[in-house]
């Protein structure tokens, strides 16, 4: 199976609920690290273009992510957040390469394949991981999610945007 294949989203997506014998979504955790109210800075990064994520690839882009904040900060600091989910069906129509194989294949009548793994649809604009931190840690988050971007199939982009205080008082303490 070739990446590329799936990259591009074409057609309508396949949901888990419909499909049988659909494999289990590989990413472990969604949320790691410490859930602080006091963060001061949320750094997400988002897609700059159309594409299809394979579950295996944001959970490498996570792993990537919290080892590279765990090397810098401590694991108190910050909170690192998974913000899709992969929903879509991949199938693969597997074909025999192999001599006499032609008496056995179908070719392309029912070619529908079987269900091979999970991806998530990603538009532009869409936030795909988000750190939260004080500003401190800006630039290790920032070096995180750089480091996260080059496991995805995708341009991303980065953003910093403050966390406002929930209530006046707080802003002055």
């Amino acid at each position: 199976m070739h990446g590329g294949n799936y990259r591009v989203p074409n057609g309508m997506p396949l949901s888990k609920k419909y499909a049988p014998g659909t494999p289990d979504i590989r990413i472990a955790r969604f949320q790691t690290g410490a859930s602080n109210s006091d963060y001061e800075v949320n750094i997400r990064l988002i897609s700059k273009e159309k594409c299809q994520i394979r579950d295996n690839a944001l959970e490498a882009a996570r792993v990537s992510a919290n080892k590279k904040m765990n090397k810098f900060v401590p694991e108190t600091s910050y909170k690192l957040s998974v913000k899709l989910y992969p929903h879509t069906v991949i199938s693969e129509n597997r074909m025999l390469a192999t001599a006499g194989a032609d008496r056995l294949q179908e070719g392309m009548r029912r070619a529908y394949g079987k269900p091979m793994g999970l991806a998530a649809r990603v538009n532009i604009g869409t936030v795909m991981y988000e750190i939260s931190t004080y500003e401190r840690f800006t630039a290790d988050a920032k070096r995180a999610l750089k480091t996260a971007s080059s496991k995805l199939p995708q341009p991303t982009s980065i953003s910093i945007v403050p966390i406002q205080a929930k209530n006046p008082s707080e802003k002055l303490a």
